[in-house]
């Protein structure tokens, strides 16, 4: 999936909000993370939060806007855009791997070179199974 790095209306803006929290909460360190942390809803509230904020700020919007339209204040959108929350480190590091795979998700997904190796031996698999049908179909004709 392609996602827009500089969105350009709400579709976009939304398009690149989802990527990012997807992509977020899809890392092997933030799953961890999740699973260890005390309170999980208010972590993940962060996280999206932060998510969101980005993505707004990335089309244009002013922090008071996008404060308004997330329902914070504008020094916890602040604090997220500019890092100093972990929310908004990691939603940060998000961007910045979408940017550096030229706004493709598909990299984010935990396992993807995993799940290709594995379609790739599936394939390889079936063709054995398929050659050796046709050896065996071979020797009953001959029988």
């Amino acid at each position: 999936m392609e996602v827009p790095l500089k969105p350009l209306g709400k579709e976009d803006t939304r398009k690149l909000e989802l990527a990012l929290i997807f992509g977020t909460l899809m890392r092997q360190d933030v799953l961890e993370k999740i699973r260890n942390a005390e309170d999980k809803i208010t972590w993940l509230d962060s996280l999206i939060i932060a998510s969101g904020a980005l993505a707004r700020e990335r089309a244009g919007m002013p922090v008071t806007k996008i404060a308004e339209e997330l329902g914070r204040t504008e020094a916890t959108i602040r604090n997220h855009l500019t890092g100093k929350t972990e929310a908004g480190k990691i939603v940060k590091e998000t961007y910045e791997l979408l940017v550096k795979n030229g706004g493709k998700l598909e990299f984010l997904i935990p396992g993807g070179e995993e799940i290709e190796k594995l379609r790739r031996e599936n394939e390889e698999l079936k063709k054995k199974i398929e050659n050796v049908k046709q050896a065996l179909q071979s020797l009953l004709s001959t029988l």
